[in-house]
């Protein structure tokens, strides 16, 4: 199972279309199920706009554009995942929709088949026990946007298999990604740091050291960061970041995981960030 040619992946999505361009791209066979045709138009159409994009950057021709798409074959039946040697569960965050898909999936998927989930937060351990399958059951968290973003955290459950682990670490080097393993907890790595920090800003914020625009523009500057935390907060979501703060809250029951009273204000007011219009800043 370590040489991965043919890949299925659930949820025509944010995630569910960066995925599989970046794996058509690099040769790979996609099958990309959603439960409505629209979705699946949706999500194929977005993988050709994107791969415009890389057409007017110069970074792709014309012929790889169509020998990528000529790889992806879009479907709204599980049956078309018979035969592919790994799934990629990208639904929604919602882990009782992870199961039900998960469940599915093993009275359908070959024994041998590697079942991945690209959740940012749902316990891969939990999930694994769900399947008939959990020593070949995966975490693959991938950052948005997929085509451009070279990291993916792969994380291991309890049960996770070495060959599981191998197999899906090279397929993600095959993509030209950089994986980092990860054992399962809550947020993995990177967002077990960032989300904490954003919160940390919003403290700063509320006691008025500094303004938004100097508080990112000091993030920037002194740790060389693309954006500052709190513009980061509005395109995440600010109810997204609380959300996550309260899930360390309730795993880890440490005080130091508190989500910041001004976050749960501006939530509460409806200030979401980019997708209302209004969060630190106005959009």
């Amino acid at each position: 199972m370590s040489n991965i040619q043919t890949v299925g992946i659930i949820g025509s999505g944010t995630m569910g279309n960066g995925i599989p361009q970046a794996c058509a791209v690099s040769g790979i066979r996609v099958v990309l199920v959603d439960i409505a045709q629209a979705a699946v138009d949706k999500g194929l159409a977005t993988i050709a706009g994107s791969l415009d994009r890389l057409i007017k950057k110069e970074k792709l021709s014309t012929e790889g554009k169509a020998a990528a798409l000529a790889l992806i074959q879009g479907s709204t039946s599980y049956e078309d995942l018979q035969g592919v040697q790994l799934v990629i569960e990208a639904a929604t965050e919602n882990e009782a929709l992870k199961l039900k898909i998960l469940q599915q999936l093993d009275g359908l998927l070959a024994p041998e088949v590697i079942v991945a989930t690209n959740t940012s937060s749902i316990s891969i351990t939990k999930l694994a026990a769900a399947t008939q399958r959990p020593d070949r059951f995966i975490g693959m968290h991938f950052f948005n946007p997929v085509p451009l973003m070279a990291l993916v955290e792969i994380i291991r459950g309890l049960q996770t298999s070495d060959a599981t682990h191998d197999a899906v670490k090279a397929l993600s080097e095959r993509l030209g990604k950089t994986p980092i393993t990860v054992k399962n907890a809550p947020g993995f790595v990177v967002n077990r740091i960032l989300v904490p920090m954003i919160n940390e800003a919003f403290f700063v914020l509320a006691e008025g050291l500094a303004t938004p625009q100097d508080i990112d523009a000091g993030m920037k500057l002194g740790t060389n960061q693309p954006i500052g935390p709190l513009a980061l907060a509005d395109m995440i979501g600010l109810d997204v970041c609380l959300a996550v703060m309260n899930v360390y809250m309730a795993e880890f029951n440490d005080s130091k995981y508190r989500p910041a009273p001004l976050l749960k204000e501006m939530v509460a007011a409806g200030w979401l960030g980019r997708k209302s219009g209004r969060g630190v800043y106005t959009y």
